[in-house]
């Protein structure tokens, strides 16, 4: 009888080991699938258009929350300004910003969750404006954000573009600020078609290397020796 029952416990475990993996499989199963079918769609292409209105996007920041926000606001509601913050949300490894104005604070947040997650983020802003009322770039800087800004004061650094994990393009006129996301006729476009992606790519570099103090500095420095 104890032999019987050693058995059946044996046979127990067997058949949870057997299910745990049958488990795994099917997850992995239904993430090839959904792979395969975005691919058959070709790169991602979204276009997104602004204003946008004003909707509960706390489930962004606390999807761990076993209860809804209490919030007057609209929930559950798709925007174009939720799906920007979607798409900046999934960033991963890697997050450069080429922001002309930056003083939306929902966009700091996710900015500030990502750079606590781990995520390598570079900042390149305008001279004038990176110091305007309501700039968040100073909290940025304080926080331990990487940021370069213009050198020059006769030109303005007029993007608006993130890359995401270096695949992911986010481009258009918004600037990130409460006007523009709510106020402004705007637009934004995001994509991962590598043809469009790589000249922003090459376009950050260039703009980070020309906005690094310590080439200016050499450049001063030779400047003086000459003279």
């Amino acid at each position: 009888m104890q032999a019987l029952k050693e058995m059946s416990f044996k046979e127990l475990l067997k058949a949870l080991g057997l299910g745990a993996i049958a488990l795994v499989l099917s997850v992995e199963w239904v993430n090839w699938m959904a792979r395969r079918l975005r691919d058959s769609r070709g790169p991602l292409k979204e276009v997104l258009f602004f204003p946008s209105p004003q909707v509960c996007i706390e489930h962004l920041f606390t999807s761990h929350m076993r209860f809804p926000c209490a919030c007057p606001l609209p929930h559950g509601v798709k925007t174009s300004f939720s799906r920007l913050m979607e798409h900046l949300l999934s960033t991963r490894t890697s997050l450069d910003l080429c922001i002309f104005s930056f003083s939306n604070m929902e966009l700091s947040r996710a900015i500030f969750l990502l750079h606590k997650q781990g995520v390598i983020i570079r900042v390149v802003v305008d001279r004038e404006y990176m110091s305007i009322t309501g700039s968040q770039i100073g909290a940025l800087r304080k926080a331990g954000i990487n940021v370069r800004h213009e050198m020059s004061s006769a030109v303005h650094m007029h993007h608006k573009f993130a890359l995401v994990d270096g695949r992911k393009l986010i481009s258009g006129s918004l600037n990130w600020t409460l006007t523009g996301v709510q106020s402004n006729k705007e637009n934004v476009i995001v994509t991962e078609e590598p043809e469009l992606v790589r000249p922003y790519q090459l376009e950050f570099l260039k703009l980070w290397e020309a906005s690094d103090p310590a080439n200016h500095r050499a450049q001063s420095l030779n400047g003086q020796l000459k003279l």
